[in-house]
């Protein structure tokens, strides 16, 4: 099964990544499902083209009812108060068995910066003078890609979009970025939400990478 509909289903549309997700999408066209753990709390996200729903990313039987229908598929979702190993493990088991049952091939997910390479096999996350707890959270998005990698057959053409440290709500929107494949980028290590959004759509428009962390940044 495929689907040729114009549709994206945004899990986590209610955070900054999400919100900014939504607009982008919008804009060029496509009709959104956004999904929150609260519909109530995300009334203005709705319009023309976005229905906001309940569900819940970690759930297969969610994920799968959800996106039935739906050309591709966006992970912007995180929690805090729940391990973040947990969490990002339970989302990306549900997501490698919900999409295909639902026949959704294409699926990006955002990363963090910290566990992008600065050398051959040496991550951010790994020098000595990193914050514990943000290894700690980190170490979710590690154990996700490797879960992502180890478990999603070739039905599922998934992409970890990755931000550098600075995600930054107030930094200069410029319209465009650079990339790199699991590594930091050199320069400012920013990126505003529109940029970062309109690299996710543009690996759901035209994707150019598939089972990697592709890096982003200004």
């Amino acid at each position: 099964m495929s689907n040729d509909t114009n549709d994206i289903i945004i899990f986590g549309a209610g955070g900054r990544v999400g919100r900014a997700t939504v607009t982008e999408a919008v804009a060029r066209g496509h009709r959104v499902t956004a999904v929150v753990r609260d519909p109530a709390k995300y009334r203005d996200l709705e319009g023309d083209s976005v229905t906001v729903v309940r569900g819940d990313v970690t759930d297969p039987v969610s994920v799968s009812a959800l996106a039935a229908g739906h050309a591709a598929a966006v992970n912007t979702s995180v929690r805090l108060d729940v391990p973040s190993e947990e969490y990002f493990t339970a989302a990306a088991k549900a997501l490698v068995a919900g999409l295909p049952a639902a026949g959704v091939r294409r699926l990006v997910t955002v990363g963090i910066g910290a566990t992008l390479e600065t050398a051959p096999g040496v991550r951010v996350m790994d020098a000595p003078e990193f914050p514990e707890q943000f290894r700690t959270f980190s170490q979710g998005h590690v154990a996700e890609f490797d879960l992502l990698t180890a478990d999603a057959g070739p039905e599922l053409d998934w992409l970890m979009v990755v931000p550098p440290l600075d995600l930054n709500q107030e930094a200069p929107v410029t319209g465009g970025y650079r990339t790199a494949v699991g590594t930091v980028l050199d320069g400012p290590g920013r990126i505003a939400h529109p940029d970062f959004a309109r690299a996710i759509l543009d690996e759901i428009d035209r994707p150019l990478h598939s089972r990697v962390q592709l890096a982003v940044s200004v």
